[in-house]
């Protein structure tokens, strides 16, 4: 990877809604100023906001809508965590899914 591509923000946002979908889903994805908007908009939702570039870079790979391929569950597992501690109502909801087990 060049140093260029390093440096490049990426920015991603994933959904998971347990009633409509079998895996999270890759909602939004950006580089650059998209990115940067997108993590605006997170925070100006409310929605918590976690910097993680190598997921982000992985995935980069996907199409907005795409469901999260099951090599990157552990990873996104790890944000869904995350997010169910700040949103407690949200880690609610993923926990009567079976989606967390903790």
């Amino acid at each position: 990877m060049s140093e260029n591509e390093k440096k490049v923000k990426r920015a991603a946002a994933v959904s998971y809604d347990p009633d409509r979908n079998d895996a999270p889903v890759l909602s939004a994805f950006g580089e650059g100023h998209l990115a940067e908007k997108i993590v605006a908009v997170a925070k100006e939702s409310g929605v918590p906001v976690l910097p993680d570039p190598s997921l982000s870079s992985m995935l980069s790979k996907l199409s907005v809508g795409d469901e999260i391929p099951e090599e990157l569950y552990e990873a996104v597992a790890k944000v869904l965590i995350f997010v169910s501690e700040v949103d407690r109502s949200y880690g609610d909801r993923l926990r009567k899914s079976g989606m967390l087990n903790n």
